[in-house]
């Protein structure tokens, strides 16, 4: 039986009707209990003014605003009576902190302006320090205001300006899986999402690649590289998706595409870079040295070896170790993607190296949790799995700023112990873990997987999406995957006519 073309699988995608999660995932059904029930046979989705888009958006800007009111404590006066009370009360943010720290209270400029004290320069990617200074010149408190007044209006800015990116993240996420709308509100519920939005300035990036992800579903692949580009301007992860779609299109033989999206990524790094690289060489390079010269940190399986041994690692050492585990578990990922029977989903492995990468770091702040959970949305979109892993991170939230409590509380020791934090750590890692191992299975057993269970191919593969495989390692593998589609198909066709019964 040969493959679809991606001209047919397009006009079946369009046909085929939008997929309820009530009718899919038990957990999304009891959950809708709290809003009249499942979604009935005669329903007409999307035909009033609320469409799943706008349903998504508004649900993100909500739980956006209910994250900003747990920081209402830190906003009001714990940022500003020193550290153990925002810790406690599991509001700190880097953003007012570092308004005074970096500079931009006294008008310096990024990269070219240095800095008292030991960091000299600004230690972020380009286009995060452009998003910063941004915020800075719409702080519009007078400088003769006290430095309290001009923090809260700067982490203010930035809370409305990082609210836009969650709104960008959540409509992509919708837009990405066209017939899967209603996926958009896992993101727009995540507990993770709420709590970590505004500690630091990570949604920027992940906004830009949600965004990316979107182009190329539609086979924009031209401006899929730009945003990839531009994303890895802002936070250096999303540069890691370019190897997964290598993969991908090395299995697909879609070369060409492969080279505009490279080539389109490239040029917007340099586009944003190259100005600062040559006129402030030395602000540039702050972030790659101050990465390569940080010790081990909190968060990372690194930090409970050596707190667990009480022997120190040199730095260069972890460096070397995280890179050779990357690696090691990069190739791991792309023997699995040129060996399974049917070609993965570009969500799937994106979100695997992702996740590669925030397990085998030497630092995960709990800010980091964002750059997964649009990806495992799109990878894995099953509420009780995606709850379990946000559960986890939850836990890891809170125990990483009541260990910080512990240790900066003096003699009062409020707060968990070191031990109590190691098993935070673990959670978040087991957690993630488990999601990965999901996503595994998936790859390995199409029938599993949720996106596929209605017969699709690739809805966020673009120019993938029932492509024809032109290089498989194993040797039956295009065989066993045209048996694979065919036998998700016909569950599809059962599970259609079982709906319509």
């Amino acid at each position: 039986m040969p493959s679809p073309s991606a001209e047919d699988t397009s006009v079946q995608q369009q046909e085929r009707p939008v997929v309820r999660p009530t009718d899919q995932d038990e957990v999304a059904a009891a959950g809708s209990e709290l809003f009249g029930g499942r979604v009935g046979r005669w329903a007409r989705l999307g035909d009033g003014p609320l469409t799943p888009v706008r349903v998504v958006a508004l649900t993100m800007i909500g739980m956006f605003a209910l994250g900003m009111v747990q920081k209402i404590p830190c906003y009001e006066w714990a940022w500003f009576r020193g550290a153990t009370s925002q810790y406690t009360h599991a509001c700190y943010s880097d953003i007012p902190h570092l308004f005074l720290g970096r500079g931009f209270a006294d008008g310096l400029i990024p990269y070219f302006d240095r800095l008292s004290g030991d960091m000299q320069y600004l230690e972020y990617p380009v286009l995060t320090g452009v998003f910063m200074q941004i915020a800075s010149w719409l702080t519009l408190t007078p400088a003769s205001d006290p430095i309290q007044q001009r923090e809260q209006m700067y982490w203010m800015v930035n809370a409305g300006m990082l609210m836009i990116c969650a709104v960008i993240i959540a409509v992509c996420t919708v837009r990405t899986h066209r017939r899967r709308p209603w996926d958009g509100l896992l993101v727009a519920l995540a507990p993770a999402f709420a709590l970590t939005a505004t500690i630091n300035w990570d949604l920027l990036a992940v906004a830009l690649t949600a965004a990316a992800m979107l182009m190329w579903s539609r086979g924009r692949v031209l401006a899929f590289g730009i945003l990839i580009g531009l994303a890895t301007a802002a936070k250096l992860y999303p540069v890691l998706l370019l190897g997964p779609l290598l993969v991908l299109c090395w299995r697909a033989g879609r070369w060409r595409e492969y080279g505009t999206a490279l080539l389109g990524a490239a040029a917007a790094w340099l586009v944003v870079n190259l100005p600062v690289m040559l006129y402030a060489p030395e602000g540039w390079r702050k972030f790659y040295t101050f990465s390569q010269e940080r010790p081990i940190d909190f968060g990372s399986f690194w930090l409970i070896i050596t707190q667990r041994t009480g022997k120190p690692i040199d730095v260069e050492t972890v460096n070397t170790a995280s890179v050779v585990l990357m690696v090691v578990f990069c190739a791991g990922i792309a023997g699995l993607a040129l060996t399974a029977a049917r070609r993965p989903r570009f969500a799937q492995l994106a979100f695997l190296v992702v996740a590669a990468f925030i397990l085998t770091n030497k630092v995960y702040s709990p800010q980091y949790v964002l750059w997964l959970i649009p990806l495992a949305v799109l990878a894995r979109p099953r509420w009780r799995d995606f709850l379990i892993w946000q559960a986890c991170e939850v836990m890891y939230f809170l125990g990483i700023w009541f260990y910080l409590a512990y240790t900066s509380g003096g003699d009062k020791h409020q707060g968990l112990p070191q031990e109590g934090y190691q098993l935070a750590i673990a959670l978040h890692l087991l957690g993630t873990l488990y999601l990965c191992a999901l996503v595994v299975r998936d790859i390995l057993r199409p029938e599993k997987d949720p996106v596929r269970r209605d017969g699709s191919d690739d809805p966020s593969g673009g120019v993938l999406d029932g492509a024809p495989d032109a290089f498989v390692l194993a040797p039956d593998a295009r065989a066993s995957g045209q048996h694979q589609a065919r036998t998700v198909t016909e569950t599809q066709v059962e599970w259609g006519v079982a709906r319509e019964r």
